[in-house]
C-alpha cells in the first residue's frame, strides 16, 4: 500500500468547480426549486468557460438530481430532499462489542435507502453509471415478441444468445470458451454457491483470502462448510506458501479468490502468480472458484487476464456477472465451470428450475446492438477519474500516517488509518453525521482489521460527496486527538 500524489486533470477541476458553484447557489437560496438557471451560453460567457465544460457540469448536476433539463426551455432547479445529518436511529442500534458483518452491511444499506446517508460504505456501484433505461426498453419490448422466450428457454444453462455474447467476451480476452461451457445464474453469488456445491460438501474446508469480501465467507458457512482464511498481499494477492502449507495440514476442498480488482484491496494478481496459483492447485487437484465480477472495470489500457486463462485441466470455475459493469439489479451472472459444468447445470436446475428470460435477452440484445464497448470505456474513465478525486481529498483531509491502497480497477479504496483509531467507532460517528463507511473488521473473520476502512468512489462526484469524505477525515482526526489527550 502506498500513496501516489497526482492532481486531477485541469478540465475536470473546471467542470467540478463550476458544478460546485451552482450547487452552492442552490444551497444558499440564491437559486430556488423551480428557478431557471443560466443557459449554457450565458454561463460560458459569464464565467469564461468553454461550452463543453458547462455542459459537463450541468450533466453532473442532472445526474445528481440537482437540476433538470426542459427541452427548448433550459435548465431548472429541481426539488430536493434534505440529507439527514444527525442522529440516524439506525446508528443507535449498533452494538460495537458484538459486530456481525451482515448486520452492519444491512444497517448501512438501510441508512442509505431510508435516510439518504452518503453511500461511501455501500458495496454497490452507482446505478447512474449504467444504461438501464436502454436495457429496460429491450426488456419491455419482449412482450410484443413472444416467439423469443418461453418456459423451455428459461431452463439452464440459460439464454443461448446471452451465452454467445459472453463467449465472445472471453474470446476477445484470448480465451476459447464455448457458449456450451457457460451456465447463466441469478448473479455471481449464486454462481459461486453452485460451484461450491459442485466441488465440496458440508464439513469440507474452503480456503479464502483475508482481507476479502465478507459475503464469500458467509456463503461458505451457509453451506455448512468451514472457512480457512489465508493472508493476502495488498499488491499481489494470496500468499501461495501459506496456501501450500495449509493444504499440507488440512484437506482443502476448494479455494475462492478474486484475482482482479479484489474487494477491498483493489489489486490485480500478476500473471506469473496466477499461473503459479493454477499450477499449484492443479498439482494438488484442488478446484479454484474465481470470483471475477470486477473484470471489466480496469483502469489501464488492457484488461488483465483471469486465472481461468491459465487453466488446462478444467479445475478453475470462473464466476462473473453484469451487476458491476452493465446492469446492477438485474441479477444476471454466469459461470464457466470447466469439468464441473454439467454438475453446476444440474444443481442450477434443482435449485431454481429456471431463470427469467427477459433480463437475459435484454442484456444480450444491448451487447449485440448497442455500444457496450463505448459504455465500458466511459465507465472505466469515470471510475478512474473519481478514484483520483477521492484519493486527493483523502490525502488532504485524513490524519497523518494514513496510507491508501492503489486500486488497479473497480470502485473501492482501502484505507489504513493510525493504529490508535477504532474504525467501528468511526463508522458509528460517520453514520451519526449522515455518512456511511465500511469498517475493516467486516473483511476478516478474525475481526483484526480495526484501523482500516473501505470507501466506495463510484457515486458521481458532487460537492456533497467531497464534503462527506472530508468529514470522515475530520472525524478521524478528532477521534485521534481525543485518544492522544486521554493517553
Amino acid at each position: 500500500m502506498r500513496v501516489i500524489k497526482t492532481s486531477p486533470p485541469a478540465t475536470m477541476k473546471l467542470y467540478v468547480s463550476f458544478a460546485a458553484r451552482i450547487r452552492a447557489m442552490i444551497d444558499e437560496g440564491v437559486l430556488r426549486p423551480g428557478d431557471k438557471i443560466f443557459s449554457v451560453r450565458q454561463a460560458s460567457q459569464k464565467y469564461s468557460l468553454s461550452i463543453s465544460t458547462v455542459l459537463r457540469a450541468y450533466l453532473l448536476l442532472e445526474q445528481e438530481g440537482v437540476i433538470s433539463s426542459h427541452p427548448q426551455s433550459g435548465y431548472y432547479v429541481t426539488p430536493r430532499k434534505r440529507l439527514q445529518k444527525r442522529g440516524s436511529p439506525l446508528a443507535q442500534d449498533i452494538n460495537l462489542a458484538d459486530v456481525d458483518a451482515s448486520k452492519l452491511v444491512l444497517t448501512t444499506l438501510k441508512s442509505i435507502r431510508e435516510f439518504g446517508t452518503v453511500p461511501l460504505g455501500s458495496p454497490f456501484p452507482d446505478p447512474q453509471l449504467f444504461p438501464l433505461k436502454k436495457i429496460h426498453q429491450y426488456e419491455k419490448a419482449l412482450t410484443d415478441d413472444e416467439g423469443e422466450w418461453g418456459v423451455l428457454s428459461d431452463l439452464p444453462p440459460g439464454n443461448a444468445l446471452l451465452r454467445q455474447q459472453i463467449a465472445r467476451r472471453y474470446l476477445a480476452s484470448g480465451m476459447d470458451i464455448s457458449p456450451e461451457d457457460i451456465v447463466i445464474t441469478h448473479g455471481a453469488t449464486e454462481a459461486i454457491t453452485l460451484c461450491l456445491q459442485a466441488v465440496a460438501k458440508a464439513g469440507d474446508t474452503i480456503a479464502i483470502e483475508a482481507p476479502g469480501y465478507y459475503a464469500l465467507a458467509h456463503t461458505v458457512e451457509r453451506l455448512g462448510m468451514q472457512v480457512a482464511e489465508l493472508p493476502t498481499d495488498p499488491d499481489a494477492g494470496i500468499d501461495l506458501i501459506a496456501l501450500q502449507q495449509a493444504a499440507s495440514k488440512t484437506r482443502i476442498a476448494a479455494v475462492i479468490l478474486t484475482t482482479n480488482f479484489q474487494n477491498p484491496l483493489g489489486f490485480v494478481m500478476p500473471d506469473a502468480k496466477k499461473q503459479d496459483l493454477v499450477t499449484l492447485l492443479a498439482s494438488l487437484q484442488i478446484p479454484l472458484i474465481e470470483d471475477d465480477v470486477y473484470q471489466e472495470l480496469y483502469f489501464s489500457e488492457q484488461a488483465p487476464r483471469p486465472a481461468k486463462a491459465f487453466d488446462r485441466e478444467g479445475l478453475v470455475l470462473h464466476c462473473a456477472s453484469f451487476s458491476k459493469s452493465l446492469a446492477p439489479g438485474y441479477r444476471v451472472g454466469w459461470t464457466a465451470a470447466g469439468r464441473y459444468r454439467q454438475e453446476v447445470e444440474r444443481l442450477m436446475f434443482l435449485n431454481s428450475l429456471s431463470l427469467p428470460s427477459a433480463p437475459q435477452i435484454a442484456i444480450a440484445k444491448y451487447m449485440q446492438r448497442d455500444g457496450f464497448e463505448q459504455h465500458l470505456k466511459q465507465l472505466r474513465h469515470t471510475l478512474r477519474s473519481q478514484y483520483v478525486l477521492i484519493r486527493n481529498v483523502i490525502e488532504e483531509s485524513f490524519p497523518p500516517g494514513t496510507t491508501l491502497s492503489v486500486p488497479k480497477g473497480g470502485y473501492v479504496i482501502w484505507i489504513q488509518l493510525p493504529a490508535a483509531l477504532d474504525t467501528l467507532k468511526l463508522y458509528r460517528a460517520a453514520l451519526d453525521n449522515g455518512i456511511t463507511v465500511a469498517p475493516g473488521s467486516i473483511f476478516s473473520r478474525k475481526k483484526d482489521l480495526t484501523h482500516y476502512i473501505r470507501l466506495n468512489f463510484s457515486h458521481l462526484w458532487t460537492v456533497a460527496i467531497e464534503q462527506a469524505v472530508r468529514d470522515v477525515g475530520a472525524l478521524a482526526c478528532s477521534m485521534l486527538a481525543t485518544a492522544d489527550s486521554a493517553s
